[in-house]
Formats: structure tokens, sequence, C-alpha cells
């Protein structure tokens, strides 16, 4: 009889090849030349004055759909209710950015140039690879605002990389639970903020990890910007959300948070760097991750 254990496993990627719009859920990704995943964050938008034009700065983006064929090899843009009926185009993707960016002109009112890069446009050009974060701190930060579904935190909080616990037979789990799995509970699930462990306590020091074939090393808690408040799909304002999410956070910082890391508590996910040996290697769905 095989009896099984459980241990930390990859449960989503998640790519936002346009950044700041829709994401797509993928089962395996590679990791791209600037450390990031390939095609995560591969066009940006700016004004011709070089300024970003994002969710960040310009909530018209929230209002943007963009859907991806299969194999990412195209995008279809559309502004669903928009007055001006801006016609949904397709574009090749990443070949098509400069028709893109004849589109986005067209629906920002503005001249809008569509830049591409192989590398991502990472929010944090230090810790420029994959963001991790639990399932459960998604459940958790959804279970604080009534109303709000974990997929809605989910696409507010736009980490690369979801991890939970999943059963694994006895001959793999032992290793596993000793580098990974001290802190899995009894149902088989991480506990929230699960992902506070991957990084250390101070700035100099990192703790190194593995998903599957991949080496990771975790830097810090990632701090939040205005983005997450919003409604994904309209950009409306949740009121007082900000607040709410320092003030429980602070009060259910978990034992393993390395607690001189919060300088402020509007931090959600684990930010991580990835060296250029890396490069190509492949993630999947179900990649256990262990930690040295």
């Amino acid at each position: 009889m095989i009896s099984h254990h459980f241990a930390p496993r990859l449960a989503g990627i998640r790519l936002h090849p346009i950044k700041s719009l829709d994401p797509v859920d993928v089962s395996e990704a590679r990791i791209g030349p600037g450390g990031g995943l390939e095609h995560d964050r591969a066009w940006a938008l700016y004004s011709v004055d070089g300024r970003w034009v994002n969710g960040k700065r310009t909530a018209a983006m929230h209002l943007i759909r963009a859907t991806y064929a299969p194999d990412i090899s195209s995008v279809t843009l559309a502004v669903p209710g928009d007055r001006r009926n801006i016609p949904a185009r397709t574009f090749p993707f990443p070949a098509g950015s400069e028709d893109a960016a004849e589109w986005f002109s067209v629906y920002f009112e503005q001249q809008i140039l569509v830049r591409h890069s192989p590398e991502g446009f990472p929010d944090d050009n230090i810790a420029n690879g994959p963001t991790i974060i639990s399932t459960a701190s998604l459940q958790t930060v959804s279970s604080w605002f009534p109303g709000l579904s974990v997929e809605s935190v989910r696409q507010r909080f736009r980490a690369t990389i979801e991890i939970d616990g999943s059963p694994m037979e006895s001959h793999a789990a032992a290793r596993a639970e000793e580098t990974a799995g001290k802190l899995v509970s009894t149902n088989g699930h991480l506990p929230a903020f699960w992902e506070d462990q991957l990084y250390g306590e101070d700035e100099r020091s990192v703790v190194r990890f593995r998903i599957g074939e991949v080496n990771f090393e975790g830097s810090n808690p990632c701090a939040r910007c205005p983005v997450p408040p919003r409604d994904p799909q309209t950009g409306a304002d949740l009121i007082g959300f900000q607040k709410r999410f320092t003030d429980l956070r602070r009060e259910t910082l978990p034992s393993w948070a390395p607690a001189a890391r919060f300088d402020h508590f509007y931090r959600l996910a684990t930010n991580t760097r990835v060296a250029p040996t890396e490069t190509g290697k492949l993630l999947r769905l179900g990649d256990i991750l262990q930690i040295f």
C-alpha cells in the first residue's frame, strides 16, 4: 500500500503578455532571457514622451480586454461597451506591436508606442524573476473583503506562479517535506502566506529553492501599487482596500515571515531572481518546490 504525503507544488502559471492587461493561464512556461517567464510582460505601452501607459497611471487600461490564441501567437484587443464602438482587432504576438500601437492610439486618443522586449518589462528590475504566491494567500485576502472572489484577488495582484500542497507518493515525499514541507497543513494545503518563508531576514540574504528543474533565489515581499484596489474589469476603486489590507496583513503576519522585511504591510507575494543559467528551462504544473 502506497502512503501519501503532501508537498508544495506548482498549481498555476499565469502570464500577462501585455503589461497591465488580461492574463492567460498556461500549463507550462520557459524561463526567458531576462529571468522572468517567456512572453510575460513582453509588450509595454508608452506615450510619446516616454512615460509608461499602464494600470498604475491610467485606469482606462482596465476596460481593455485581451484574449490570446492557445499558443500565444496572437492577441485580440477589444473594449466592450465603449461608446465609440472601437472595433476589436487581432494582432500577431509578439510581432504585431506596431499595428497594435495604432489600435491603442485610437482608444486612448493620443499617440501610443508599443515596445516589445524578449526580456519583458518587470516592475522590479533587480528581483525580476517570477512572483510567487500561494493559493491560500489568495483565499485569505478574498475572505477579508466580502463579495471579492478568489479569482478577482488573483487578477488584482497579478502573480505569475501560484503554489499549493498536493499529495505525492511516500518514496518521493521525505526529502520534499524535510526541505519545503514543514509548513504544510494536515489537509494537504499550504497555509496562507506560506511564500513568506522564501526570502531572508535582510536584503543581503536570499533563500534558494527549486521548482521542477528551475533554480530560484527568493528576494523580498512584493510591495503593492495602486492597482489591487481596482476592479480588474471596470477600474472602479474599492474604497478602503489598502488600509484594510494593511491592517489585516499586519495582524496575520505568520511566525515564519521575517518581520524586518516589512517597512510597511502593503505587501503580498514573493519577488525572485533567476540566474542566466536557468534561461530556457521549463516550468510545468505539478512541479515540486524544494527549499535548499
